[in-house]
């Protein structure tokens, strides 16, 4: 029997407003049964702090440290906590899926579900990798030898899934933890040291540098394993792009979007 075919949209670099506008808008036009369920990777240009759909700015980040050193803040439209996204050290997935076509699962078993390609990707670079379950407060994660290595976070709309998340390739905790608050009121160093034993990175894993590609190439064949089904190159359509244009310049590059939580552009995706 012939897998099913999902659509793949290659590895690509944008900012972090039009990112995050890509995802809504492949959202959207998957609710609309416009396009069929989609893999995506991205990286970041520049490097930039993302926060979950409820987060404080100010509780989480330090919005001066993000000027002076040129990070840029977007706020997401899924839930979970606030992350730094490296523009060396980071790629970036989403899944837009209708929930029916895997199964029609709850919150807790879809995450396991997506979450497989990254275990999977693991796996392919010669790492074990788990899913952590999160709690409450915190969205599912996976980790190697009990330290993070991919956050992860959802958003349902119409019966569809969007979830994206990171996977880390290279971690800089010093530059993390300048533009993040620490959890831990430390001086930088102590707060780097203690952040080790938390979070790691592929090439930390390895022991070795990993290039983008090879960790690319992991996560293309990872999720099309772990998922059951083949992935198709092709490109965002001119509806995605029309409307991931009109989310970034109504929303996602809004003040009053990234810093207060108002969505001023919930016409323009009424509209769609």
């Amino acid at each position: 029997m012939p897998k099913p075919e999902w659509r793949l949209i290659e590895l690509e670099v944008r900012d972090a407003f039009m990112n995050m506008a890509i995802d809504e808008a492949i959202l959207m036009a998957r609710c609309l049964g416009k396009v069929p369920n989609t893999v995506r990777f991205y990286r970041w240009q520049p490097s930039a702090v993302s926060l979950g759909r409820f987060r404080p700015v100010e509780q989480d980040v330090n919005v001066e440290a993000c000027k002076k050193l040129g990070v840029d803040i977007v706020r997401r439209p899924t839930g979970g906590g606030t992350v730094y996204h490296d523009a060396k050290g980071e790629i970036t997935y989403s899944v837009v899926v209708k929930a029916s076509d895997i199964g029609s699962p709850d919150v807790e078993t879809s995450y396991a579900i997506l979450c497989s390609g990254l275990i999977e990707a693991c796996r392919i670079l010669g790492l074990e990798a788990q899913l952590h379950p999160g709690g409450p407060r915190a969205c599912p994660n996976i980790i190697i030898g009990g330290k993070k290595i991919s956050g992860n976070a959802q958003a349902w709309r119409r019966g569809v899934i969007l979830q994206h998340g990171t996977f880390l390739v290279e971690v800089n905790l010093a530059k993390m933890f300048t533009v993040l608050k620490a959890p831990w009121p430390l001086p930088l160093e102590e707060v780097v040291r203690k952040a080790e034993k938390k979070i790691t990175s592929i090439e930390r894993e390895l022991g070795r540098p990993v290039s983008v590609c090879e960790a690319y190439e992991a996560l293309r064949e990872g999720f099309s394993r772990a998922l059951g089904v083949e992935l198709i190159p092709d490109e965002l359509t001119d509806f995605e792009l029309e409307l991931a244009e009109r989310l970034k310049e109504t929303k996602y590059s809004s003040n009053d979007w990234n810093f207060k939580g108002v969505d001023k552009a919930e016409r323009v995706i009424c509209m769609a």
